[in-house]
């Protein structure tokens, strides 16, 4: 074990206040609600904290297409009745809106998962976290399931710069088709989905038979599970397949997409997954002792949404927190009974331990194959043509001090901490 672990945790308060619409599922005031639990419990005391950077387009054209980027920068809920080709070919709609400080909202959640990414690299810290991040569904051009911009791979394309293979572990109930399709055909980053799948449940892909191609076959791993599984069946076959990835594929770091659509109850969620549950998946995934890069996602039950993320961050920091939720200004959400815990969903279990068995089966094949796909010898040379070059630059160890890096350390709102972790002091680079 490290002695111990170093946490940086990015969140802007900007971000909590954008308002997707009425009847939109997706209430960003979950992540204020989060924060100000993290808060209460002060585990704020613990990790430091760093407001992220906006990202610049650039940085965003990564991975996305130029004129995507320039499209959300450029619309506005007041002009966008002039432009109605192009909201229609970039998926802006009904699930991904136009609305006010859209732009600003992507800037923000991406440039906390880059920094996150870039802190990794730097060995700032041994664990980054960004609830605001986890926008998987996001495609190179175009909008996707309440996802504009798809931080968690420009995260991934950040660590690439430093690390031969990155693995990618995705526990919301959605499938992180973004993800996956974007590195679908490099084996330099695996992508590990688990997910609801079939009944036309939303995006409609990952299948277990769907693995990658070319220099990637094998390299995408699809679990899908049907309605109702509870937390012994979920965290029994995350274990024993996130084990064998870890062991067959050795990444030098890993992103976790944490989307607590998963948990029972949730609004648009069909498992039964409690909170203790969905923690004991990041529990695993810290024990590797890994670069690890923690992102929020799917969630829209705000409240065990801000119960999960507390929790979680609570698993990365070693510290188990009371089941009474401490007064906070969010306190009357929790309300009636203000305990952390969730009631136990009721949804019928339809996963058959003889399907659970298959589907583990079958992912197990697969993983076999990795040991003797032709040319899986890992390149040190991206693949594939959006995937960064190695820098040299960047691995200046008096790199000079750009913009990009005075962004980066903007500090914590110096009224809500105290203790070790003050950071009024420069950080060492």
């Amino acid at each position: 074990m490290r002695s111990k672990e170093k946490i940086s945790y990015f969140y802007d308060g900007d971000v909590g206040s954008v308002y997707f619409g009425p009847n939109h599922p997706m209430k960003p005031h979950r992540l204020c609600m989060t924060h100000h639990l993290v808060l209460a419990y002060d585990l704020h005391k613990k990790m430091e904290i760093y407001r992220p950077h906006k990202a610049y387009p650039v940085e965003l054209a990564q991975f996305h297409s130029a004129d995507y980027v320039e499209f959300l920068h450029r619309i506005t809920p007041d002009t966008q009745h002039l432009f109605s080709n192009e909201l229609a070919r970039y998926n802006l709609g009904e699930d991904c809106p136009v609305f006010e400080n859209l732009f600003e909202f992507c800037q923000i959640y991406a440039g906390g998962t880059i920094d996150a990414a870039r802190r990794l690299n730097n060995q700032l810290c041994d664990i980054a976290i960004n609830w605001a991040g986890g926008l998987h569904h996001a495609k190179k051009c175009e909008a996707s399931g309440f996802c504009y911009i798809n931080d968690l791979v420009l995260g991934i394309l950040e660590l690439l710069k430093y690390h031969a293979r990155v693995l990618y572990i995705d526990i919301d109930v959605h499938h992180g088709d973004g993800v996956e399709e974007a590195f679908y055909f490099t084996d330099r980053v695996m992508t590990v989905s688990f997910h609801k799948f079939g009944d036309m449940f939303f995006p409609g892909t990952g299948d277990v038979k769907d693995i990658g191609e070319r220099e990637g076959k094998y390299y995408a791993i699809n679990v899908p599970l049907k309605d109702g599984i509870d937390d012994t069946s979920f965290t029994r076959l995350f274990k024993i397949i996130i084990s064998k990835v870890v062991e067959m594929y050795q990444p030098g770091a890993i992103v976790l997409q944490c989307g607590a659509d998963s948990l029972a109850g949730d609004r648009l969620g069909c498992f039964n997954l409690s909170i203790d549950g969905h923690a004991e998946c990041v529990k695993i995934v810290k024990k590797f002792n890994l670069p690890l890069l923690v992102t929020g996602g799917g969630g829209y039950t705000k409240e065990n949404v801000a119960r999960c993320w507390t929790v979680e961050t609570g698993v990365l920091l070693d510290t188990e927190l009371p089941n009474e939720i401490p007064e906070n200004e969010y306190i009357k959400y929790f309300a009636p009974d203000c305990l952390l815990n969730i009631p136990n969903g009721h949804i019928e279990n339809l996963n058959s331990k003889s399907y659970l068995s298959t589907i583990k089966m079958q992912v197990l094949e697969n993983l076999r194959s990795i040991q003797h796909a032709p040319g899986v010898q890992m390149q040190e040379v991206p693949p594939d043509f959006y995937i960064p070059d190695f820098d040299e630059d960047e691995h200046n160890s008096d790199e000079r001090m750009d913009q990009h890096t005075q962004d980066k350390q903007i500090q914590r709102d110096d009224e809500y901490y105290d203790g070790d972790n003050d950071n009024d002091h420069n950080m060492d680079m």
